[in-house]
C-alpha cells in the first residue's frame, strides 16, 4: 500500500478529530466522541422527558430553545428527548448527549445531570449559529456526536457578600440562572457583615453594618436599606434547587458582627472591637440559638437548604482563653446546625486560634482561604472536607487596590484548580477536597460600585472557575486559553438573564414619555422563567446595556423640573434633570451622581453618552463635556489611606420618564 495514502488518510482523521475536539461549551466537555454528519438545528421542534422528575428542566428547555415540551416515553426525530436512566459511569451529575439525524438525548441518573446536558446543548445554539433579532436561529447545524461528561468536583461555587452591599433579589435570581448556565452548583450568601470604621471617623456607632434578613423574633435587627423576607428566601432557594444550584446562607460570627452588636450592644467586645462579640458574655449563645431557631428551625424552615455556613472568620487570637472560647463556639454551633438536619459549613479558623479544644472534622465541611487561618495540611491530616478558595487568586475586592479587581482568568485557567490552596498542591480530586469557589467582597461600603460593576466582575471569573472545577486538567496551553476566551465572550450571561445587555440594545427610535421600552419585569417565584415579548426582549429581565456601551439621541429641549427622568429600571435611573440640581445625571445603588450641564429650553443637540467599567462620559454635539472618572474617598486609619470612588453607570433601559422634550433617534448599543 502507498504509504504517503496511508499517512495523508491519518492526518486527515487527525485533522478531523482536532476540529470536533474544538469546545462546545463552558466547563468544556470531559468526553466527546464524534460521529459523521451533521444536523439541521432547526429540525428540532420539541422537547420531551420519560420520567416526571424532568418536567421542570424540559419546561426550562423548551423555553429556551423555543419549543413545547411533554412527557413521552421516547424520543423522534425531531425531538430533543431528556431521559433518567441508571448509569454508574455518569455519577448523579453527569450526563451523556448524543446529536444524530435520529434526534438528540440527553441521559442523566438525575434531574440535575440532565439540565447540565441542557446547558451544553444551550451553550451551542448560543455559539454555533445564527439569529435574528428575536434570537431565533435562521441557519445552523449541528455535529453529529457523543458527549460523555461529569464534574471532577463535587462543589463548584461562588460566595458574594451581600451583607455589605445589598443585592436586589432579582440580581439573586439572575445570578442563579448564570451559574445554571455555567454548571456552577454552589452559591453562599454571606448575609451579614460591617465596613470599616477608618471609613466612619474612627467610630464603630456609625460605622455601616446590615443583616439582610427580615426577622420576627427581632424586630429592629433588619437592614433598613435592603433585607429580604423569609418567603422571598425560601421561594429563592428553591428555585435555585431547581436549576441546579444549592444556596448556603451565612451568618458570619463572631467577628463581622457589628450588625448584632448594633441591636444589641451589651453583645460587643468592648476590650477589642465592637464588631467582635463578646464571648464571655452568657447572653452570647441563646442569643445565636434564637437567631439559628428562627431561619433553621420550625415545619417549614426559611432556610430550607442543606448546608448553612456559620462563618467563624478573623476572630482575635490575642490569648489561649479567647481561642478556646473561639473553638467551643465552633463546636456548639455545629451541634445546632446539625441538630437542624443540615450539614455545618465554616471559615477555617482553627490554625489562627491554635488549642486544645477539640474541634471534631465528622458531618463539616471548611472553607480554606489562608493558610496561616486553616493550614489546609493539617486540616486534611485532622479528616475536614474542604471547600478550596485562596484569597490571593480568587478573592475580588471590587475598586479596593488589594487582592483582584478582575480575577488573573489566563493565570487561573493555566494553574489553579481546587486541588491547590494557596502554596499547597494535593493531588487532583483528593476525597477530602470537595471542591472550589470564588468570591466577592464588598470591604468598602462607600466606593460607589454598582450591581452592575460587580456582575461585570462576575461573570468573567464565573466562567474561569466553572472550567476548572469542571474540568480541572484539561488541556491549559496559551492557545487554548485563547480558543475558551473567545468563546466566553460570546456565551455571556446565558439564555435567562441580560445583565451585560446582549438582548437589551436599542436602534434609532423616537422616545415617548412613560412607555416601556420593554416588557416590565415579571412577579413571583418564576419571574425568571421568561417568555419572549412582542419587541424581542424577555419578560423578567432587567433590561440594561451593560459595558462598554454609547448611547446617543437627539434632544429638543423643553424646560424639565428637577427629577425628571429620560429611561428608568429597577436598577437604575437616568435623568435629564437631576432632583438637586437640574443636571443631566444618574442614580443607582443608593447614589446620585451629576454632569456639570443642564439642558436649555429651546435649543436642539445631540447628546451621546459613552459608559464602560471605569466611568461614564458626556458629549454634547460632539464635543466633550465632562468624563466621571473614579472619584477618591478617604480614611481615617494612621496612614492616611484613600479608596475609589466609582462612577459608573449600567444603562437603564426598561421604560422612559414622564418628560416634556422631544427625543429622536434613540440609540443605545454594546
Amino acid at each position: 500500500m502507498d504509504h504517503k495514502i496511508i499517512l495523508s488518510a491519518l492526518l486527515f482523521v487527525l485533522g478531523m478529530g482536532q476540529a470536533t475536539a474544538q469546545p462546545l461549551c463552558i466547563p468544556s466537555v470531559q468526553e466527546q466522541t464524534p460521529a459523521q454528519g451533521t444536523v439541521e438545528v432547526s429540525k428540532f421542534t420539541s422537547v420531551t422527558y420519560n420520567d416526571a422528575s424532568l418536567q421542570f428542566v424540559a419546561e426550562y428547555l423548551g423555553k429556551a430553545w423555543d419549543a413545547p415540551a411533554s412527557q413521552q416515553k421516547k424520543g423522534t426525530d425531531s425531538s430533543i428527548f431528556l431521559s433518567i436512566k441508571p448509569d454508574k459511569k455518569l455519577g448523579d451529575e453527569g450526563y451523556r448527549l448524543t446529536i444524530s439525524p435520529k434526534g438528540i438525548t440527553v441521559q442523566a441518573t438525575s434531574p440535575q445531570g440532565a439540565l447540565w446536558g441542557a446547558q451544553t446543548l444551550l451553550q451551542m445554539k448560543d455559539t454555533h449559529f445564527a439569529k435574528n433579532d428575536a434570537g431565533v436561529i435562521t441557519k445552523g447545524t449541528f455535529p453529529c456526536l457523543t458527549v460523555t461528561d461529569k464534574p471532577d468536583y463535587p462543589i463548584r461555587g461562588f460566595m458574594i457578600d451581600a451583607g455589605r452591599k445589598f443585592y436586589p433579589l432579582s440580581y439573586l435570581y439572575s445570578l442563579v440562572n448564570v451559574m445554571s448556565y455555567y454548571k456552577m452548583n454552589t452559591l453562599q450568601l454571606h448575609l451579614n457583615d460591617n465596613g470599616f470604621n477608618d471609613q466612619f471617623e474612627g467610630s464603630w456607632d456609625d460605622t455601616y453594618a446590615a443583616f439582610r434578613m427580615e426577622s420576627d423574633f427581632f424586630p429592629g435587627l433588619t437592614a433598613i436599606d435592603g433585607s429580604y423576607s423569609k418567603q422571598e428566601m425560601r421561594d429563592l432557594i428553591r428555585y435555585a434547587e431547581k436549576m441546579g444550584v444549592e444556596i448556603i446562607p451565612e451568618f458570619d460570627v463572631p467577628a463581622h458582627s457589628l450588625a448584632f452588636t448594633h441591636f444589641r450592644p451589651s453583645l460587643a467586645a468592648k476590650d477589642y472591637d465592637d464588631a467582635h462579640l463578646d464571648l464571655e458574655n452568657p447572653e452570647l449563645i441563646p442569643f445565636l440559638d434564637s437567631l439559628y431557631a428562627e431561619y433553621l428551625g420550625g415545619p417549614d424552615p426559611v432556610f430550607c437548604c442543606p448546608r448553612f455556613h456559620i462563618g467563624t472568620d478573623e476572630y482575635s487570637n490575642k490569648d489561649s482563653a479567647i481561642c478556646e472560647r473561639f473553638r467551643e463556639l465552633i463546636v456548639h454551633l455545629c451541634d445546632e446546625v446539625k441538630k437542624y438536619g443540615k450539614q455545618p459549613v465554616f471559615w477555617g479558623s482553627l490554625t489562627h486560634a491554635k488549642g486544645v479544644t477539640p474541634v471534631p472534622s465528622d458531618g463539616v465541611l471548611m472553607s480554606l482561604w489562608y493558610n496561616g487561618y486553616a493550614d489546609p495540611v493539617e486540616m486534611h491530616k485532622q479528616g475536614f472536607h474542604m471547600i478550596s478558595i485562596p484569597d490571593a487568586f480568587i478573592y475580588i475586592v471590587p475598586a479596593a487596590g488589594y487582592y483582584n479587581d478582575y480575577l488573573n482568568t489566563r493565570w487561573l485557567f493555566q494553574h489553579w484548580n481546587p486541588s491547590l490552596i494557596r502554596n499547597k498542591r494535593f493531588p487532583h480530586q483528593d476525597p477530602l477536597i470537595d471542591g472550589g469557589m470564588f468570591a466577592l467582597w464588598n470591604d468598602f461600603i462607600k466606593n460607589g460600585i454598582s450591581v452592575g460593576d460587580c456582575h461585570d466582575r462576575i461573570l468573567p471569573a464565573m466562567q474561569v472557575i466553572s472550567e476548572k472545577c469542571w474540568n480541572a486538567l484539561r488541556d491549559s496551553t496559551d492557545a487554548a486559553f485563547d480558543e475558551w476566551q473567545t468563546l466566553a465572550k460570546k456565551l455571556e450571561d446565558g439564555p435567562l438573564t441580560d445583565e451585560i445587555g446582549r438582548k437589551s440594545m436599542v436602534n434609532h427610535i423616537d422616545l415617548e414619555p412613560k412607555t416601556p421600552l420593554f416588557l416590565p419585569r415579571g412577579g413571583g417565584k418564576d419571574a425568571s422563567l421568561l417568555k419572549a415579548s412582542p419587541r424581542g426582549g424577555l419578560e423578567g429581565v432587567v433590561h440594561q446595556i451593560g459595558y462598554p456601551y454609547t448611547v446617543e439621541f437627539t434632544i429638543d429641549w423643553a424646560d424639565e423640573k428637577p427629577g425628571t427622568v429620560l429611561c428608568t429600571s429597577e436598577r437604575s435611573t437616568f435623568y435629564l434633570s437631576d432632583p438637586i440640581k437640574g443636571m443631566l445625571g444618574f442614580s443607582r445603588d443608593g447614589y446620585l451622581f451629576t454632569f456639570k450641564y443642564k439642558g436649555k429650553p429651546g435649543k436642539r443637540e445631540t447628546i451621546q453618552l459613552k459608559g464602560d467599567n471605569k466611568g461614564i462620559s458626556l458629549y454634547a454635539d460632539g464635543k466633550l463635556v465632562e468624563n466621571l472618572k473614579p472619584d477618591t474617598g478617604h480614611r481615617t486609619d494612621s496612614k492616611k489611606s484613600t479608596y475609589k470612588i466609582m462612577r459608573t453607570l449600567v444603562f437603564p433601559l426598561q421604560e422612559t420618564g414622564d418628560f416634556r422634550s422631544k427625543i429622536t433617534n434613540f440609540s443605545a448599543k454594546r
